[in-house]
């Protein structure tokens, strides 16, 4: 999972993601995407908005 986080970016934001719980987060940890059997899925739509 490593490698991947030093890859992809988040779609919505261009950010870069980190692992927090069942979870990929973005640096500002607005957006979160849901890891499904530990794939992330990464569509802009499923983006889900965190509360601060």
């Amino acid at each position: 999972m490593a490698f991947l986080l030093s890859v992809v970016r988040c779609p919505r934001t261009g950010q870069k993601l980190h692992e927090k719980g069942e979870r990929l987060v973005t640096e500002d940890g607005s957006l979160a995407y849901r890891l499904e059997d530990g794939i992330p899925v990464l569509l802009a739509g499923e983006a889900a908005e965190v509360a601060p």
